[in-house]
C-alpha cells in the first residue's frame, strides 16, 4: 500500500513557498501593486441584477433559497468606467462623492470596498466568508490525501485534490484582496 507522500509534499511545498514569499515580500506591498483606490463623483449610474436561478427549483416554490442575485452597479468616476457586483445593492446616487478601491479590469475598474462619503456609507463583500470557504476546501483537500483511491495513486482523486487546493487558493487570495481593499479605504 502506497502512502499519499508525493500528494502531501506537494502541498506542504506549496505552503512553504507561499510562507517564504509572504516573509519576503510584505503582504500588502505585494497585494497594493494590484490594488488602489480612486475618489471622486459619481455620474452615469445605471444599477442592475443579475438573478441567477437553481435549475433544481420547483415551479411552484418561489422562495430566495433557489436564488442567487448579484447587485451591478456601473458608473463613472471623473469620467473613469467603474464596475461593482456585490451581494447587496450600493448606496450611491448621482451625484455623490465616493472613494473606491479595487482593481483594473479591461477598460474598467472592478470595485471590491467604498466609501460613500456623501452618504457616510462604506461597503465591502464579507472577506471573513471568503476565508473560511478557503479554511474549508483547504481541509477537504487535506482529508481527501487519506482516501484509499489517493493512496492508490488513482488519477481522479488526485484531480479532485488539485481542484480543492485551488479553490481554496483563488478564495484564500481573494480574502486578502478584500482585506487589503479596505485598509486602503481606512488608510
Amino acid at each position: 500500500m502506497k502512502r499519499p507522500v508525493s500528494s502531501f509534499t506537494l502541498i506542504i511545498s506549496f505552503i512553504f513557498l507561499g510562507a517564504l514569499l509572504m516573509s519576503v515580500i510584505k503582504p500588502s506591498s505585494f497585494l497594493s501593486s494590484s490594488v488602489h483606490s480612486i475618489s471622486g463623483t459619481v455620474s452615469n449610474l445605471n444599477n442592475e441584477l443579475l438573478e441567477y436561478v437553481n435549475p433544481e427549483k420547483p415551479t411552484h416554490d418561489h422562495s430566495s433559497a433557489y436564488y442567487q442575485r448579484f447587485y451591478v452597479s456601473n458608473f463613472n468616476l471623473n469620467d473613469r468606467a467603474i464596475q461593482a457586483k456585490f451581494s447587496t445593492p450600493m448606496s450611491i446616487q448621482d451625484g455623490d462623492s465616493v472613494t473606491v478601491s479595487g482593481y483594473p479590469k479591461g477598460n474598467t475598474f472592478q470595485v471590491l470596498a467604498y466609501h460613500n462619503t456623501t452618504q457616510q456609507v462604506v461597503g465591502t463583500e464579507n472577506w471573513f466568508v471568503l476565508a473560511l470557504g478557503a479554511l474549508f476546501f483547504l481541509a477537504v483537500a487535506i482529508g481527501l490525501l487519506n482516501s484509499e483511491l489517493v493512496i492508490e495513486g488513482a488519477l481522479v482523486p488526485k484531480l479532485f485534490l488539485l481542484g480543492f487546493v485551488g479553490v481554496a487558493i483563488y478564495m484564500g487570495y481573494r480574502a486578502l484582496l478584500i482585506r487589503e481593499a479596505i485598509s486602503l479605504l481606512q488608510g
